[in-house]
């Protein structure tokens, strides 16, 4: 079975997601927030950090790719297609993972040319590995090691995505 241990409950995720949630709610306190979800993965993460937030939003969603099996391609296919108004915006995307921080890289650079009135950014979990792109995020769930994990939308191949837990992932 390739669902290995459990490396976060999902009590876990609930309680650092609502602390998240209030955090981004101070920080933007008087404020709307436009949220821009990254699919597929983000999509339980996006939904519970909505449910927290506090101060008045508008949801975006756009959908990225850049994994194949358990490797990342190197390109990001996905960017083209970003719709949404988020000039003079205060913008927070929301990502699943940040590991080779290729994908929030460019995607940050593209809404940057919109001239947003601020933008940042949140990831469920953060890899601790080198990047290969220089980016970090403004608000962080979980630093976990250099593994392939799966569950809370984070997937091997479309499978696995509705664990509610994160789990390593065994491939036979």
């Amino acid at each position: 079975m390739p669902v290995g241990k459990t490396l976060i409950s999902a009590a876990q995720i609930h309680r650092r997601t609502r602390e998240l949630g209030q955090l981004i709610s101070n920080d933007h306190a008087g404020k709307e927030l436009v949220v821009l979800g990254l699919m597929n993965g983000s999509i339980f993460f996006l939904t519970d950090l909505l449910r927290s937030i506090t101060i008045p939003t508008r949801l975006e969603t756009c959908r990225l790719q850049s994994y194949q099996d358990t490797h990342t391609t190197g390109q990001i296919r996905g960017i083209e297609n970003l719709e949404g108004e988020f000039r003079g915006k205060h913008v927070l995307v929301v990502d699943d993972i940040l590991d080779t921080g290729l994908t929030l890289s460019k995607l940050t650079a593209a809404l940057r040319a919109q001239k947003p009135r601020s933008l940042r950014t949140a990831v469920l979990l953060s890899k601790q590995v080198a990047r290969k792109a220089r980016v970090t995020a403004h608000y962080i769930g979980f630093e976990i090691p250099n593994h392939f994990v799966i569950g809370y939308g984070l997937d091997y191949n479309g499978a696995y995505r509705s664990l509610p837990s994160i789990h390593l992932f065994n491939p036979a």
